[in-house]
């Protein structure tokens, strides 16, 4: 990621209070464990209000978000593994 590459490459520490990665919750969300696990800050946020209001905004994400039908399938996936991982581990204990 950029912002990641320029922290270190600028020597800034990982948990610099000024520096979040924020990313609406359900959107790529191994992207925000990634960066969690390596010691980055990160937020995840939930748009909350009356249906007629919330969904013109999560309509305009989407929209600008011209990867998400490519997502997708990509989060389908990430949790079909993940869901094997677990299985497989609750079968060796």
């Amino acid at each position: 990621m950029k912002l990641a590459n320029t922290i270190s490459k600028y020597n800034i520490d990982k948990r610099d209070p000024r520096i979040y990665f924020a990313q609406l919750l359900g959107m790529s969300d191994h992207i925000s464990f990634n960066l969690a696990h390596e010691g980055y800050n990160v937020a995840k946020y939930v748009p909350f209000g009356p249906i007629k209001e919330v969904m013109p905004y999560l309509l305009r994400r989407a929209d600008e978000n011209t990867s998400v039908a490519g997502q997708t399938g990509r989060e389908l996936g990430l949790i079909l593994t993940e869901k094997k991982r677990r299985k497989e581990a609750k079968s060796r204990a």
